[in-house]
């Protein structure tokens, strides 16, 4: 049988295989850095596509479809003038990474990647 969206996505977070997909906040969040992800996994040749569609659109549609909800990363301040040029530089860079939650999608427990289900 063929793997479902969630599936493929938890076998990506655990190859270790792309750098454009990744866990955070202790395994609780997914980390997608669109510009290389649509490189790296969308820009594929066919044989070895891991999605069915070229297009980030459609990957975040069936994020949305089994449940997962976009989270926004807060980055604290700086007072000094330097140090938050530097940040808000850091934060821009950091503008093209998606972060995205589901509960029943976390590394720690993956017995509950069965209760991810297309809405």
């Amino acid at each position: 049988l063929p793997l479902c969206f969630p599936e493929k996505l938890w076998k990506m977070l655990e190859s270790g295989k792309f750098q454009s997909i990744w866990w955070t906040e202790g395994g609780k969040c997914v980390a997608i850095n669109k510009d290389l992800f649509e490189m790296e996994v969308l820009g594929r040749e066919v044989c070895q596509q891991v999605f069915n569609t070229r297009h980030i659109e459609s990957v975040i549609r069936q994020l949305n479809l089994y449940g997962f909800t976009k989270v926004q990363q807060d980055f604290q301040r700086s007072a000094s003038l330097p140090e938050f040029l530097a940040e808000e530089a850091a934060a821009s860079a950091h503008s093209q990474i998606l972060y995205y939650y589901n509960p029943s999608f976390n590394r720690a427990h993956p017995w509950l990647l069965g209760t991810c289900k297309r809405r």
